[in-house]
């Protein structure tokens, strides 16, 4: 009877360190798992530095906008002479997109007549813009009007038609001779209506030009211009009485129309 009580309380303690074993082996490999996790997190973080890189991609189209300062022989700041208008200033060399296309133009601004104009780049010799006359020139025009006044012995219609074309060449010379076969001194006989717009035309043009080639004010060049054609000498009176014949031709035929003309061109 003793032994057989002894045999089970061996067993017993025998099956007690069996069962904890097991639980000591699944405890151990539960931290390679939570090693294994951790490479996953550091591959992941070099992802979130990608959006980083796109604002690069915007950089170029700060590039694109490009400040353009000389086209042609013109820069930006100058006076030009462009023959519909007479002198002007440069303000810029913009680019802009017409029909789908880009262009590049002169911003050119009128300070006296309160008006801007914009021409192509490519179209300036077309338009006959030009740089101011070089101070030689300007010379030879002064000259041009101490010269005696040559009118043709036609009907004033046409040859105001020969003073418009004069006036809007742009050419210095040209507009000085104008200013000269207009001109009309205290003893000679009043100007028509139109005779006295195209001379007020030709005079500013001059004027202004001179003005800025020697900085001086428009004020200035008027009276040194004046000085000039009054040193021209006088017409005697047979001239100025085939001149009075060949305008009262002309005043007979159309020169009504001229005059309306020329004041609806003013307006």
């Amino acid at each position: 009877m003793p032994n057989k009580t002894a045999k089970p309380a061996a067993k017993a303690t025998v099956a007690k360190p069996a069962a904890k074993a097991p639980a000591a082996k699944s405890a151990a490999p539960k931290a390679p798992v939570a090693a294994a996790k951790a490479p996953v997190a550091a591959a992941k973080a070099p992802v979130a530095a990608k959006p980083a890189v796109k604002p690069a991609a915007a950089a170029p189209k700060v590039e694109e906008k490009k400040v353009v300062t000389q086209r042609q022989g013109f820069k930006a700041n100058e006076f030009v002479v462009y023959p519909a208008h007479g002198v002007g200033q440069i303000l810029a060399i913009e680019e802009q997109e017409i029909a789908g296309a880009k262009l590049e133009l002169f911003v050119i601004n009128f300070i006296k007549d309160k008006m801007t104009l914009r021409v192509p780049t490519a179209k300036v010799a077309n338009v006959g813009m030009r740089k101011l006359s070089e101070p030689a020139l300007v010379k030879k025009a002064l000259e041009t009007l101490k010269g005696r006044a040559r009118v043709k012995r036609t009907m004033w219609s046409r040859r105001a038609q020969e003073y418009e074309a004069k006036i809007n060449s742009g050419d210095i010379v040209a507009i000085a001779e104008v200013v000269r076969d207009l001109y009309r001194s205290e003893s000679q006989p009043e100007q028509s209506y139109s005779e006295r717009q195209l001379y007020e035309a030709a005079l500013d043009r001059l004027s202004r030009e001179i003005a800025v080639v020697q900085h001086s004010t428009e004020t200035e060049a008027v009276k040194e211009i004046e000085a000039q054609l009054a040193k021209s000498p006088r017409r005697n009176a047979k001239a100025e009485a085939a001149e009075g014949e060949a305008d009262a031709e002309g005043d007979a035929d159309d020169t009504d129309g001229d005059d309306t003309t020329v004041a609806d061109e003013a307006a």
